[in-house]
Order: C-alpha cells, then sequence, then structure tokens
C-alpha cells in the first residue's frame, strides 16, 4: 500500500450499526476495501462479547476486540494476543447492589465476562441484552454473584436516575465509573474506575504498532469521548451527541446514512465495489 497503515477504530450501536442494528452494504464493503489496503479495523463497544460477535464474523475481522467500554479487550482468534480482563471489585458491587436494593430499583444485572446475573427475570431484558448463549443466573445478585463483575447494569426507576447517580458519584466516585445509556433504557453502566475505550484503543494501536496520530476512531455517545479524543482524527456521526461532537475532529453523516463509509471512502480513497457499481 502507498499510505501507511491506519487503525480504525468503530463503535457498533448509533455508529456501525444502523438503526435496524444491521451492518449496510457499503459500510461492509468500504471496510472490506480497508483492509485490503492494509489498513487495521477493530470493535470497540461497550457490548459484551456474547452480544458483538455476530458483526465480528459478519465482517471476517481478524483483529483484537474492545468489549464492555475497555473492561475486557480480547483476541476472539488468537490467544497469544492475551486477555485484558479488569473487573469491579465484588465488594464495591455488593455495596451498590445493596444501595439499589434499598430504593427498590426496577432491575440489576451483572456480567462476568459472558455470564450474566440478572435479579428478576424480564422477557425484554433477555431478547435484548442477554443473548441465548449466555450463562443466565437468576435470583438475588447478593447471594449468587461470587466473582468481581466486569460491569454492573442498574434499570433505575426513571424518578431514581438522578438521585442514584449523585449517590455513585458520592460514595464511589474512587473506584468506579457510570454512564447512562440512551433511551428508551436510561440504564446506568458501572465499570472499574479509569476504564473507558481509549483504554484498550491504546493497547491495539501498540499491538499494532500504529502511532496515535494514525489512528482514526468513529463514535456516537458519550462512552466514545475517551476514544474519540485519543484517536489522532476522532470522527462522530451525524447522530452524535453533542459534546462528542464538540471535542471530535471530524463529523461525518448519520449511522443511517452510512456515515463511516462515506468517511473512509474519502479519506483512505477507496474504490468500493457495491451492487455491481463502483462508488
Amino acid at each position: 500500500m502507498t499510505t501507511k497503515p491506519h487503525l480504525i477504530a468503530i463503535d457498533l450501536d448509533g455508529t456501525l450499526l444502523n438503526g435496524e442494528k444491521n451492518i449496510s452494504e457499503r459500510s461492509k464493503a468500504a471496510i472490506h476495501e480497508a483492509r485490503k489496503q492494509g489498513h487495521h479495523v477493530a470493535i470497540a463497544t461497550g457490548r459484551p462479547f456474547r452480544a458483538s460477535a455476530r458483526y465480528y464474523d459478519e465482517l471476517s475481522l481478524d483483529s483484537p476486540m474492545i468489549n464492555f467500554n475497555g473492561a475486557f479487550v480480547h483476541h476472539p482468534l488468537d490467544r497469544s494476543f492475551g486477555t485484558y480482563h479488569t473487573p469491579l471489585d465484588l465488594k464495591t458491587a455488593h455495596s451498590i447492589v445493596t444501595s439499589c436494593n434499598e430504593i427498590k430499583v426496577k432491575n440489576i444485572m451483572a456480567e462476568v465476562i459472558d455470564d450474566v446475573y440478572l435479579h428478576e427475570h424480564d422477557d425484554q431484558i433477555v431478547q435484548n441484552m442477554i443473548m441465548k448463549e449466555s450463562s443466565i443466573i437468576t435470583g438475588e445478585i447478593l447471594k449468587n454473584l461470587n466473582h468481581d463483575p466486569t460491569s454492573l447494569l442498574i434499570l433505575p426507576h426513571d424518578e431514581q436516575l438522578k438521585e442514584l447517580r449523585d449517590t455513585l458519584h458520592k460514595h464511589h466516585a474512587e473506584t468506579i465509573e457510570h454512564r447512562v445509556w440512551a433511551a428508551p433504557w436510561n440504564i446506568i453502566e458501572i465499570v472499574k474506575i479509569g476504564l473507558n475505550k481509549a483504554v484498550g484503543l491504546r493497547r491495539l494501536a501498540e499491538h499494532f504498532n500504529v502511532p496515535q496520530e494514525r489512528v482514526i476512531a468513529f463514535g456516537d455517545e458519550d462512552n466514545d469521548l475517551e476514544m474519540i479524543e485519543y484517536a489522532g482524527t476522532g470522527v462522530a456521526m451525524g447522530n452524535a451527541i453533542e459534546p462528542l461532537k464538540n471535542i471530535a475532529n471530524e463529523i461525518t453523516v448519520s449511522n443511517d446514512e452510512d456515515g463511516i463509509a462515506v468517511y473512509l471512502e474519502e479519506r483512505l480513497n477507496l474504490s468500493v465495489q457495491r451492487t455491481g457499481q463502483l462508488s
């Protein structure tokens, strides 16, 4: 290739995936062509591996992967890369669960990589967030959870959201990071302090020996802020939140308008074959 290889980090929801949670043919073609040119493409998501593996396979990737917003960095195809799992301390997790039980939140879910602990059964959560392949243990989390969890997901009642976040900040600011998922979920996601996608992306850049200025990252939500800031070129989607657009180097069109493909086609001068036509 004439240009030096870039590391291209791609968020899933609201970024690579369209509104139907699918990857468009145009995006697939652009990513395929970028890899053909010698660039490295990696998924960086808040999702667990079980909920992102199908997209990894669909793109025929052979790169390491960032899951749980950096709490789990691994290579699905190459064990020699190593596994970097940085969970929450179990005592901290139990303390947070106790606080949530006291105010009777709607539900609580703990994840230890792909093992799931669910406080109360909920068909919608099982269908949309857990997936069938995983091991699900339903019941009192304080009794069932005996391992440091990769993440905690708290589903508060709407009126509890601000108070609960304030409580988490007041009592656990030195040990955890917490973010709120976009509507319709309004879920509080908790991981160990200091973890974010940029931590995982830095590890991948070192693995591929790609300097920071040749890292391109795409995102749309607040869990992408550190990654967009770290990348030599941080690209916000057209549908991204304003704080992300404010710190991004570039803004592309939305996830439903093939924003990743539009940007890569121009930036990398791709000649992408799709549906029988050159673009």
